[in-house]
C-alpha cells in the first residue's frame, strides 16, 4: 500500500511539473506572439512591413516554431513569432544576410527576390556567377547582393569559377579584368592574387566603391568572413574608414595596385577575349568580372539649378562643413545619417522629403532622426519637394499647393540612382525583372 501511494504521489509530482512547464510555455507563447502582432502592425504604420529586394519567404506547413530563424538574423526584428509559426515584421530591412534561412532545421525558409506587386530588375547570372556573355561574370551587389559579407562571398566565388575555366596559354594580356572596387572586387582581387592570375582592378572612383561614398562615420554592419591573403577578420560594427584602411593594408602588404578613377566606357567581346576601353586606357583580356554597385549614375531631381556647384550627391566630410545652411533631399538611410551628421556640426539642416513619414529606414536612424526632430535638431518638411535651386536659396513645393522659400547654402541629393543597365545592355547583358523569385530554395 505504501509503495503504491508512492508512486501516486510521483506520478502527480511528475504530472503537476508538465502541467507547469506547458503552462508556462504557453503562457511565453502567448505573450511572444502578442509581442509580434503589435510589432507588424507598427511596421505597417512606418511601411517597413512589405519586402524591398531580397527577403525570406515562410513556409507554414512546415514552419515548427523553433525560433532558430528569429535568433539566427543579425538585423532583428526581421522576423518574429505568431502562433508558434515565423512571421515576416520589417521585412523592408532585410538585408539577404541569409542566416535563417541556412537556421532553420525544418527547411521551411526560402530567400526570395522582388514580390508579386515588386519587382526588382537585375542582370541575368548562372549559379557560377556567369552572365548571358559567356566569359562576363557579375558579383556583388549588382547582381542583387549588398550586404558586405555576402558580397565578399560572391567575389571569391566568382573568381574561383573564372580560374577553373580559364585556359592555359595565348598572348592575351590578362586573364580577367576586374571592374569595381568595392567589397566584392577587393575580394576578387585578393583571390586572383592568391590564384596566382594575370589580372587588373579598375575602379571608377576610389577605393572602396559604394562603402567609399557613405558619411565619414556611418557605421558599417558585417559580420565574421574569410578574406583571401589574409585571414578571418571580425567586424561587427566598424567605420568605413577603419574598413578601408584595412583593405587598403591587405593590398600594400601583398603590392597589389588599384587603379582608381578610371571609368570603364566600354566593353567589346572578340571570339576569345574582351577589349576593355577605359577613360584612360585599353586592356585585353580572356575573362571580365562587373563587381559594380547597382546605382550606377545618382538620380537627379530634374530640376532649375541642379546643376548649380552648390548641388552634392555624396556626403564625404561633414566634419569639415561648419555654419551653413543646407537642404538634405530623400528619406532613406543616406539621407537620414547625412542630415544627423551634418547637424551635429552645427550646421542649419532642413530635410525635404516627399512622404508623410520616414518608410524604410533603420529602426536606429528612426528613433535619431525622431529625436532630432523633437529637440529641433533637423527641421523635417514632409510631403515636398524641390521646385527650385538659386544661388543663396532654394524652393520647396508642398503637396497641398503652398510654397516655401528657404535661405540655402549647400544641397544634398539622396535619392537613390539610376541602375547601370544601358552599360549592361550595350554588351549584351540581359536585364529580367524579379517577382517573388527564389534565390536560395532547400
Amino acid at each position: 500500500m505504501e509503495v503504491f501511494l508512492e508512486n501516486v504521489i510521483i506520478y502527480t509530482l511528475i504530472a503537476i511539473i508538465i502541467v507547469g512547464i506547458l503552462y508556462l510555455y504557453l503562457k511565453t507563447h502567448k505573450y511572444e506572439s502578442k509581442q509580434t502582432i503589435e510589432k507588424i502592425k507598427r511596421a505597417k504604420e512606418y511601411g517597413f512591413h512589405e519586402p524591398v529586394s531580397l527577403h525570406p519567404v515562410i513556409n507554414e506547413d512546415i514552419c515548427i516554431g523553433s525560433g532558430a530563424c528569429v535568433v539566427a538574423c543579425p538585423e532583428k526584428d526581421i522576423l518574429g513569432l505568431v502562433n508558434g509559426k515565423g512571421k515576416l515584421i520589417n521585412a523592408s530591412h532585410c538585408v539577404g544576410h541569409g542566416a535563417c534561412f541556412h537556421a532553420c532545421p525544418v527547411e521551411a525558409i526560402t530567400l526570395v527576390m522582388g514580390t508579386e506587386k515588386r519587382g526588382v530588375e537585375l542582370p541575368h547570372v548562372s549559379q557560377d556567377y556567369e552572365t548571358n556573355v559567356k566569359g562576363i561574370y557579375i558579383a556583388g551587389e549588382l547582381g542583387g547582393m549588398g550586404l558586405i559579407k555576402n558580397a565578399i562571398e560572391q567575389g571569391k566565388k566568382a573568381m574561383d569559377n573564372i580560374a577553373g575555366t580559364i585556359s592555359k596559354g595565348g598572348n592575351i594580356e590578362y586573364d580577367v579584368v576586374i571592374i569595381g572596387a568595392g567589397p566584392s572586387g577587393i575580394a576578387a582581387t585578393l583571390r586572383a592574387a592568391e590564384k596566382k592570375l594575370k589580372f587588373v582592378t579598375i575602379e571608377q572612383d576610389n577605393l572602396g566603391g559604394t562603402v567609399y561614398s557613405f558619411p565619414r562615420s556611418k557605421v558599417v554592419m558585417t559580420s565574421p568572413v574569410e578574406i583571401p591573403l589574409y585571414g578571418k577578420i571580425k567586424l561587427y560594427e566598424t567605420s568605413k574608414t577603419e574598413l578601408i584602411k584595412l583593405w587598403e593594408e591587405i593590398l600594400d602588404k601583398n603590392k597589389i595596385k588599384i587603379k582608381e578613377n578610371e571609368k570603364v566606357n566600354e566593353i567589346v567581346k572578340y571570339e576569345n577575349y574582351f577589349k576593355v576601353i577605359t577613360s584612360k586606357s585599353e586592356y585585353f583580356s580572356k575573362k571580365v568580372l562587373l563587381a559594380i554597385g547597382r546605382r550606377g549614375t545618382p538620380r537627379k531631381l530634374g530640376v532649375p539649378g541642379e546643376n548649380s556647384e552648390k548641388v552634392y550627391y555624396r556626403l564625404l566630410e561633414p566634419e569639415q562643413i561648419h555654419n551653413k545652411k543646407i537642404l538634405v533631399v530623400g528619406g532613406g538611410d543616406s539621407a537620414v545619417e547625412s542630415a544627423l551628421l551634418l547637424a551635429e556640426e552645427g550646421n542649419e539642416v532642413t530635410l525635404s522629403y516627399r512622404s508623410d513619414s520616414f518608410k524604410r529606414i533603420k529602426p536606429k536612424n528612426l528613433k535619431k532622426i525622431e529625436d532630432a526632430i523633437k529637440l529641433k535638431y533637423v527641421n523635417v518638411l514632409y510631403n515636398s519637394t524641390v521646385k527650385e535651386i538659386l544661388e543663396d536659396k532654394v524652393i520647396i513645393d508642398f503637396h497641398n499647393g503652398t510654397s516655401l522659400e528657404l535661405e540655402n547654402d549647400l544641397v544634398y541629393v539622396f535619392i537613390g540612382g539610376e541602375l547601370p543597365n544601358k552599360f549592361l545592355e550595350k554588351i549584351g547583358i540581359k536585364i529580367t525583372k524579379k517577382f517573388g523569385e527564389a534565390i536560395l530554395k532547400h
